[in-house]
C-alpha cells in the first residue's frame, strides 16, 4: 500500500518542495530559484529567509492542485547544510517553520535532516533506487558550498574523505559565468556555452590525495579571457578542469575503498561536460538525471518516508 510523504528544502539557492510514494517513485516537486541581482553572486541571508518564507505559501497552493496533501503521512525538512555539529545557516528556518506548522496541523511525524543528506538520497535513488541505501558509497557532493568526497553509509552516516582546501566548484563556475554576464547562478549558461566549443582542451587541475584546490581555476580562467581565449573555449576550461578534479579525487578514494559504487550529486554535477569526461575514464561512475543532482527537495521527501518507517524500515 503506497504511503506518501512531503518533502521541504529551503537552500541558498532554491526553494523546492517534492511528494514521494513509498512505493517507489517521486510523485511530483516544484522548485523556485531565489532571485539574485544581475552582476551579484548571491543573497544575504536575510534576503533568502524572506524570498523563501514569501515563496513556500504559493508553492504549496500550487502542489495542493496536484496532490490531495491530506494524504501526506509525514513531512521531512533540511534544517542545516550538512549533518556535522555547527553546520547552520538561516535560510533552512523558512522551511523547518513551514514543515513543523504542516507537521503539527496534521498531527504527522516530522523528519529533521540536512541539505546535504537530501543531495544524497536523491542522488542514490536515482541512480539505483532502494539498492545504495543498504550499502556503502563513495559519493560527490559538488555545489556552490561543496567540493566534497563522502564515505555514505546508508546515508544515515556520512563521512567526509576529501574536499577543497580554498574555493568551492560551484562557486569557480559561478565566477566564470557572471563575469561573462550571466545571472547567478550560472552553471546551466557555463555548461551551455561550453558545448559550443570543439576545440581540444587540456585541463589542469590541482589535486593532493582527496584533497584539491580550486583558487587558481578562476585565475586561469581569467588569464586566458585577457589572452583573448573566447568565452566558449573559458566555460569548457573551467568545467573540465571541475571533471579532471573529480577524477583524481576518485582514483585517490578507490585505493582507500575498491569496490565501493561512486555517485555524483549537486548542481555542478549535471553538466553534460562533466559527466561525459569523467565517464570516459571511470566509466562504472553513476551520473544523475539533473532533476536529481541539483538543489531538490525529493531527496528530503525520501527521507522522510525512511526514518518514519515508511519505506526501506
Amino acid at each position: 500500500m503506497s504511503r506518501y510523504t512531503l518533502g521541504i528544502d529551503t537552500s541558498n539557492y532554491a526553494t523546492s518542495l517534492a511528494v514521494f510514494d513509498t512505493a517507489g517513485e517521486v510523485v511530483c516537486a516544484k522548485k523556485r530559484f531565489l532571485p539574485v541581482k544581475e552582476g551579484q553572486l548571491g543573497l544575504r541571508q536575510s534576503d533568502a529567509l524572506f524570498h523563501h518564507t514569501t515563496a513556500l505559501p504559493e508553492m504549496l497552493e500550487e502542489l495542493s492542485r496536484e496532490f490531495d496533501l491530506t494524504r501526506i503521512a509525514a513531512v521531512g525538512v533540511s534544517q542545516k547544510p550538512r549533518p556535522v555539529e555547527g553546520s547552520y545557516m538561516p535560510c533552512f528556518l523558512a522551511g523547518v517553520s513551514a514543515a513543523t506548522a504542516f507537521a503539527r496541523a496534521r498531527g504527522i511525524p516530522l523528519v529533521h535532516t540536512t541539505h546535504q543528506q537530501g543531495h544524497a538520497a536523491a542522488a542514490l535513488f536515482a541512480a539505483k533506487g532502494e539498492e545504495l541505501f543498504c550499502q556503502k558509497v563513495l559519493l560527490f557532493h559538488i555545489s556552490g558550498g561543496t567540493t566534497d568526497l563522502l564515505l555514505c553509509d546508508g546515508v544515515r552516516q556520512i563521512t567526509t574523505l576529501g574536499t577543497s582546501s580554498d574555493l568551492y566548484a560551484g562557486q569557480a563556475v559561478d565566477r566564470v559565468g557572471v563575469k561573462l554576464g550571466f545571472p547567478f547562478p550560472a552553471g546551466a549558461e557555463v555548461s551551455r556555452l561550453a558545448a559550443l566549443c570543439e576545440e581540444p582542451i587540456r585541463p589542469k587541475s590541482s589535486v593532493k590525495g582527496m584533497t584539491c584546490s580550486l583558487s587558481g581555476l578562476e585565475n586561469q580562467c581569467n588569464a586566458l579571457l585577457q589572452t583573448g581565449k573566447s568565452p566558449e573555449y573559458v566555460c569548457k576550461y573551467c568545467l573540465l578542469c571541475v571533471a579532471d578534479t573529480v577524477v583524481r579525487m576518485t582514483k585517490a578514494a578507490q585505493k582507500e575503498y575498491p569496490g565501493l559504487p561512486v555517485v555524483c550529486a549537486g548542481g555542478v554535477m549535471s553538466s553534460d561536460i562533466i559527466r561525459v569526461w569523467v565517464q570516459q575514464r571511470l566509466p562504472q561512475v553513476y551520473f544523475v538525471p539533473g532533476r536529481y543532482s541539483s538543489d531538490n527537495a525529493i531527496g528530503v521527501s525520501i527521507l522522510a518516508a525512511r526514518e518514519a518507517g515508511l519505506w526501506l524500515k
